[in-house]
């Protein structure tokens, strides 16, 4: 796992690079802001529930939640799983907001 800086996401964004996003809050930190991507709570993503990013093992995902801590926990998960390019969001939506 490595990790990505807001700063560097938001630049990647910009230049509208191709980004698989994966939003691992609870529903209602959700409806109060997100940056798009697949959603997929952490308690889903610790009991393997991911059938919808299956298709991305070999391919870059971006974990993000409220501060960063949720997102490092499942981007270590989605390494167990056999994702092989997974990116932690420093500091969450928390940093986003302050950028």
């Amino acid at each position: 796992m490595t990790n990505i800086s807001v700063a560097k996401l938001k630049e990647r964004m910009a230049n509208n690079d191709p980004l698989n996003l994966l939003d691992v809050r609870e529903p209602d930190e959700r409806l109060e802001f997100n940056i798009g991507g697949v959603f997929i709570p952490l308690g889903q993503v610790m009991i393997m529930q991911t059938d919808e990013i299956e298709n991305l093992k070999n391919e870059e995902i971006i974990c993000y939640c409220r501060s960063g801590k949720r997102s490092m926990q499942a981007a270590m998960m989605l390494e167990t799983f056999g994702f092989t390019n997974v990116v932690n969001l420093d500091g969450g939506m928390i940093a986003w907001q302050n950028v």
